[in-house]
């Protein structure tokens, strides 16, 4: 098949076109710049420019892009965050919906649809999702991929938790403190942390390109979220090194400002509608997504 990808240059951009090539596909890729290859197309999100040839031409389009998120909320990058998301999808979708005949959307989405933090509920496809910046952040671009529907299109709405690989992502920058024997839970530890290794990610985003019935949200996450102190434990039984250093609330807070609001709070996500659909993960549980992500 023939994927147009958006935001492949980005760490799950990147393993996602070697996955899929991989697995003998084409992929072109959208970018700003001037393109460079004959695997490139070039479009201008912000302006609403994007060929509708390149898009017609594509049987998927994977829409990834979005400014990254864990870095301090200023109010401009809140600004970004938002807006780089909408418009990317809005021009993607305007597209695909006025095509005669469209190629499927998959777009990126987040679990923090469910809002800030949950405590132990148990979050599916089908739970009311919440409030607060991201929350409406993910509400907002969802609304917007769902436009591609219009002209009959297919789109999934891929609700990604946080993806573990030592090469990128959230893990990288993670693993310096607890390699070097100061890194431990943060705050209590006891809220659920909702995270899937980048093989089954890969996987799950290729099953449900060719899953030809799969429509709507699915929450791309581990079966299993663990608490934050079992991450924490995994990890560094993993590294053979301590974690008995916590995170105080008023430390995380003094120094990621708002985003802290997202650290801590608690989204206990299952993949309900994956596993459903005859998914089945290679790592299951917390151990072997560490374990995974720590091998690369």
């Amino acid at each position: 098949m023939r994927y147009l990808l958006a935001g492949g240059s980005g760490f799950l951009g990147s393993a996602l076109r070697s996955h899929l090539t991989g697995k003998g596909h084409e992929v072109v890729r959208l970018v700003r710049r001037e393109p460079s290859s004959s695997d490139e197309r070039q479009w201008d999100p912000y302006h609403q420019q994007l060929n509708p040839e390149d898009v017609a031409a594509a049987d998927i389009v994977v829409n990834l892009s979005g400014a990254p998120i864990a870095r301090l909320w200023t109010a401009k990058h809140k600004e970004r965050i938002r807006g780089s998301r909408v418009a990317c999808t809005r021009t993607i979708a305007g597209v695909i919906a006025s095509l005669e005949k469209p190629p499927t959307l998959l777009n990126q989405s987040g679990v923090h649809a469910y809002g800030e933090g949950r405590g132990a509920e148990v979050l599916t496809e089908d739970s009311t999702l919440g409030s607060g910046f991201l929350a409406e952040t993910v509400q907002q671009w969802e609304a917007e991929a769902m436009a591609a529907a219009e002209s009959g299109a297919r789109v999934c709405l891929m609700r990604t938790g946080v993806v573990l690989d030592r090469h990128g992502g959230a893990l990288k920058p993670m693993l310096i403190p607890f390699r070097l024997g100061v890194g431990g839970p943060l705050g209590d530890g006891t809220q659920f942390f909702s995270v899937i290794s980048l093989t089954d990610w890969l996987r799950a985003v290729s099953f449900l390109g060719d899953q030809r019935d799969a429509t709507g949200p699915y929450n791309l996450t581990g079966p299993q979220a663990p608490t934050n102190a079992e991450f924490t434990a995994a990890l560094g039984a993993r590294l053979h090194r301590p974690t008995k250093l916590r995170v105080p609330r008023f430390a995380l807070t003094t120094a990621t400002g708002e985003l802290s609001g997202e650290l801590l709070g608690s989204l206990r996500v299952r993949p309900h509608r994956l596993l459903d659909a005859g998914f089945t993960f290679e790592h299951p549980d917390v151990e072997s997504i560490v374990s995974a992500a720590l091998a690369g």
